[in-house]
Order: C-alpha cells, then structure tokens, then sequence
C-alpha cells in the first residue's frame, strides 16, 4: 500500500468548489458605458429628427411631407438602435462558466469554463470610473473563446477579483495550476 501525497493547504481567500453554481453577475452591459457608440447613433437619429420637424412645420409649396415622416422614423430608429443593440447581449458570470448570449431574432450563448482561463485584464478608463463601468477581458485557452471581453460591466472590480479568485479555485480542484514561474495568477504552491 502506498502512502498518499500530502495534499497543499488551500490559502484561506480562495473558497473551496462546492456543488452549487454561485452567480457573481447577471445581466446586460451597461448603456452608459457605450457613450461612442450612443453618440454614434443619437447625433445623426437627432438631426434627422430636428430636420424632419423643421421639414414638416416650414410651409413649402408642392413639397411632398412623406419625406418628413420617413425622416422621423429613421431618425427615432437612430436613437433605438444602441439601447437594442445592449439590451440584446447578456452575461452570466458564475463560479464555473461564463456565459456570454447574444441576439434579437436568433439567439447564440457562448460558454467558458473558469479552468480554460489563463489572464484576466481588467481596464477602467477616467470615464468609465466616473460612469460605475469597467471592461474584463478573459483570455483563455479555450478554442472558440481564446479573449472574451466583458464590456460595460457595474461594478467591475468586484467582479474581476471574484472571477480571478474562482479561477484559481477552480484550477487547484482540477489540478491544472502551471507549475513553472509563469503563472498568470500567482505562484503556485508545491
């Protein structure tokens, strides 16, 4: 009979893997966080709006008011596009995957497994600090997902360190921590 290898102490921050799936996050990136796209969009659907208006109350002589109403729609349709376009992508942060779903008509859901992670960055620009918004990128060995960017997420530091802590977890209950100096997440224990 041999005698079993001692097993490393797990460091007291990092919980042990239950059977339970813990959610960090849920839901849609933030609009305020997409102010280039927003921009994008609200300047041309607002100037078409103010055109049209003016279209419809200067009087014209044979001037056709299809052509204003066209421009009103168009322009409202401006204005839409970005909170549909957010409000169409979701994400499902939990202490095993991270689930990424997006779509209007079809819909498309992406799936990582914390232990296919190898880097997270995090990045919050002056504005998004001013706005609560953040953006985690994972990088991963995985196949269909090798970066996966988490954009205009709430209270991003809370859950880029939950993610970073999970990883870890995760990979010293499947045993695949990197042995060698490079670890992206701290060394790892012998």
């Amino acid at each position: 009979m041999q005698p079993t290898p001692p097993t490393p102490q797990q460091p007291t921050d990092v919980r042990p893997t239950g059977d339970t799936e813990e959610i960090y996050y849920q839901g849609t990136p933030r609009l305020r966080g997409e102010l280039g796209m927003v921009a994008l969009w609200w300047i041309p659907g607002l100037l078409l709006l103010a055109g049209s208006i003016w279209w419809l109350i200067t009087p014209w002589e044979n001037s056709p008011r299809w052509y204003a109403l066209i421009g009103l729609a168009v322009g409202l349709l401006c204005i839409w596009i970005p909170i549909i376009v957010n409000k169409f992508v979701r994400y499902r942060v939990s202490n095993y995957r991270i689930d990424v779903e997006r779509g209007l008509l079809s819909r498309t859901i992406d799936t990582l497994e914390l232990w296919h992670v190898e880097d997270i960055k995090f990045h919050q620009s002056l504005m998004d600090r001013i706005l609560g918004v953040g953006t985690i990128t994972i990088y991963s060995n995985d196949a269909t997902n090798p970066q996966l960017p988490l954009r205009s997420l709430p209270n991003p530091r809370a859950t880029f360190e939950s993610i970073k802590q999970r990883v870890i977890a995760v990979k010293r209950q499947r045993g695949v921590l990197k042995l060698d100096g490079d670890a992206h997440f701290g060394q790892a224990m012998t």
